[in-house]
């Protein structure tokens, strides 16, 4: 059984806030009494795109298992790579990368669209994900994971930054039996539907919770309510189940 936690959108910045609820997140789940096998986080990880931003999360995300990140479209490539990944080279592509994990693997891809709130997997994403999906062997679960989710969730901002012509990766799924699920941040709030047949699940927002349409007038996100974390567990026999939690 592979349990996987998996938040979104800390937003990392200058105020103590946004560290003090991803902190209570990470030490909740470095506390449980049975670890998971790792950590996941689907972007926005910093809310300026500074460095000073990616130094305070990458103290906050330390766990005694394995930590995956992608970025968002607050997040900026340049210094995300200098702090997350040691990567000093000013590279502005995109940044993509495979992890396995437990007998699965997670591969992470860049939705972001430097500049925009929308999201977009381009030609070179694209590419890489065809060339891991086509690399993975058959019967070994496979789990595509970026910041904006590729349909609508019912909210009409959010789903106006969505992720954009979603077409081509609704066609790699379908041709890839092991895709057991996409995994999504970018709508600061738990929500599951279905992309291409499959299982398409939106960790919570750590930094805040959307109010949707129906829930009243008032700002677009609310801090009132606690941060949260999503639990995929993917089973002996090929279920994925997910548990939402708050973190109070």
């Amino acid at each position: 059984m592979l349990v996987i936690a998996h938040l979104s959108d800390t937003h990392i910045d200058d105020h103590p806030r946004s560290a003090e609820r991803t902190a209570r997140v990470m030490e909740h789940l470095n506390a449980l009494p049975r670890p998971v096998d790792a950590i996941l986080i689907t972007g926005d990880i910093a809310d300026h795109g500074e460095v000073a931003e990616y130094q305070t999360a990458a103290r906050l995300f330390a766990a005694p298992v394995p930590v995956m990140v992608c970025p968002g479209n607050h997040d900026v490539r340049e210094a995300y790579r200098k702090v997350l990944l040691d990567d000093g080279s000013g590279d502005t592509g995109p940044i993509n990368a495979r992890h396995d994990v437990a007998g699965a693997v997670f591969l992470l891809a860049d939705s972001t669209i430097p500049g925009e709130d929308a999201g977009r997997l381009d030609a070179e994403t694209l590419d890489w994900l065809a060339a891991e999906l086509a690399s993975i062997p058959s019967g070994t679960p496979a789990f595509v994971a970026f910041h904006h989710p590729p349909t609508v969730l019912h909210h009409p901002f959010v789903d106006s930054i969505r992720l954009l012509d979603a077409g081509p990766l609704a066609e790699l799924i379908n041709a890839h039996p092991q895709v057991v699920a996409v995994l999504t941040g970018h709508y600061h709030t738990a929500a599951a539907a279905t992309f291409a047949g499959r299982p398409l699940r939106i960790a919570p927002g750590v930094v805040s919770t959307l109010r949707m349409p129906w829930e009243g007038d008032g700002p677009l996100a609310t801090q009132a309510q606690p941060p949260g974390v999503a639990f995929h567990v993917f089973d002996d026999t090929g279920l994925l189940t997910t548990h939402y939690r708050v973190v109070v």
